[in-house]
């Protein structure tokens, strides 16, 4: 019966450290389950015990031991109703609060077959009194298989209906005795209950671990199926991300390719235009191989093979290091370029630092068209920060978080068609491995600003990130 009440039950927890509190509230579950139909044999056996002894015991005690059997199954039936109103659904606590509380409706019943041995013993033919010793047996042993879900419930059910049973038969012995002297074949009695008493209890033990084990291997294989789902998930999804990968890499190198050959077959048909052709052959094969490089950053974190060297840099310093690297390029476009010094140092890895500020940078002064970037280091509450603000296109709110993703370029910008948009995604990595966490402000057509938090990194933190990034 435990065995076939667990085929319908709750759903089980994700985690493993619930397991405990989810298994003892299944088994309570699966005892609640069964004991419908324990009460009903329960029931349907006092008519059988009265007949049974209807010619031999004055009727109307009876009559009275039969409505006390009535009251004990009322109680039974109150209690399965009340659980199945207020704590069927509910949490392993519950469910053991329940127990706790309206337990005594398994005793009164436990109580009530307990005392039908003065109904019998010794008092009725030898056929009679087995046939009744048969019925209470069954009465102990029917609701074994649930209670055992339950050692608690088991134990106070099977004492209050043994030790009610012996005091019973003790007390027909003695009344016995008063009237019989020389009887003595009835002291033996209380041998046969006190060894059943023994078996139900060892075996209720063996019923309560076999079920116990069912319920937690099968907790088991539902987070094993579960992790085998997830781990599905992931690699569908990797897969789609590595075809969008190469989709989208084929995609913005088939333009510096293109232009590449173009030029080769001009080159070829036209040496005279060397000097005109040659800086435009550079740029092509510049812009591929920043496509290769940064796809190769990213490869490079994502599996795990980046070496951190953690040391303490200096922030004027680090400013000063890219203003010489940007400044060029913005005044080139004819953007104004500023500089917000402040004092102060942190720990990092200066290269991949650099290399993060310096791709925000980069797209501040790719999407400005007119006015100018500002490069800031402040000292706030919350310790140093580095800001990059630019005039330009700006970002609407909807694609402020898509932004970081490979290959994503909001759609209508302009200046995204030579991008490979791959320097936000690459500053996304760099800033989970350092521990610099980045965020963003911007207001479309009024600009961006970019702010970089510089805590401090630990060098074994760092590098187990990037460790496990490409796990």
């Amino acid at each position: 019966m435990a065995n076939a009440s667990i085929a319908s039950m709750t759903p089980a927890p994700a985690s493993a450290d619930e397991a405990e509190s989810w298994v003892r509230g299944e088994l309570i579950r699966s005892l609640m389950r069964s004991a419908k139909g324990s009460y009903f044999v329960s029931a349907a056996l006092m008519p059988a015990m009265v007949g049974l002894n209807w010619a031999y015991v004055p009727r109307w005690e009876l009559l009275i031991w039969l409505l006390a059997g009535l009251i004990a199954t009322a109680c039974r039936a109150w209690g399965a109703r009340v659980y199945a109103v207020r704590y069927a659904g509910r949490s392993a606590a519950a469910q053991q609060q329940f127990t706790e509380r309206y337990g005594f409706v398994w005793s009164t019943s436990a109580v009530v077959w307990g005392l039908s041995v003065l109904l019998f013993f010794e008092r009725t033919p030898q056929v009679n009194q087995f046939m009744s010793w048969l019925i209470v047996a069954g009465v102990g042993t029917f609701p074994l298989n649930g209670l055992a879900l339950h050692p608690p419930l088991l134990k106070r059910y099977v004492n209050t209906l043994f030790i009610t049973m012996l005091g019973a038969v003790l007390i027909r012995l003695v009344s016995i005795t008063l009237q019989h002297p020389q009887f003595q074949y009835g002291y033996l009695m209380p041998i046969l209950p006190i060894l059943h008493w023994f078996l139900l209890l060892r075996a209720g033990r063996h019923i309560h671990e076999t079920a116990r084990n069912s319920l937690e291997l099968l907790f088991h294989n539902h987070i094993l199926i579960k992790s085998l789902t997830q781990q599905r998930q992931a690699a569908v999804s990797a897969v789609a991300m590595k075809n969008r990968f190469l989709a989208s890499a084929a995609h913005d190198m088939r333009q510096p390719v293109l232009a590449l050959s173009l030029y080769a077959d001009w080159l070829r048909n036209e040496p005279e235009l060397v000097l005109e052709l040659a800086p435009k052959i550079v740029r092509a094969t510049h812009a591929v191989n920043a496509l290769f490089d940064s796809m190769f950053d990213l490869a490079r974190i994502d599996s795990g093979q980046v070496r951190l060297h953690v040391e303490r840099v200096d922030v004027p310093e680090l400013l000063h290091d890219l203003e010489l690297q940007y400044r060029p390029v913005a005044e080139s476009r004819g953007l104004d370029f500023r500089v917000h010094m402040c004092e102060g140092s942190f720990l990092t890895d200066p290269i991949r630092v650099r290399r993060m500020i310096g791709n925000l940078l980069a797209n501040a002064i790719k999407y400005t068209t007119e006015g100018g970037v500002l490069l800031a280091a402040r000292q706030t509450r919350d310790g140093l920060r580095v800001e990059v603000w630019d005039t330009g296109i700006g970002i609407a709110p909807e694609h402020l978080r898509d932004v970081f993703l490979e290959f994503y370029k909001v759609a209508d910008h302009a200046g995204t068609s030579d991008g490979f948009g791959l320097g936000l995604a690459i500053v996304a990595r760099l800033s989970h491995v350092l521990g610099h966490p980045v965020s963003v402000r911007s207001r479309l057509g009024s600009g961006s600003v970019f702010r970089v938090a510089l805590h401090d990194a630990d060098e074994a933190v760092a590098q187990a990130r990037v460790t496990a990034s490409g796990g």
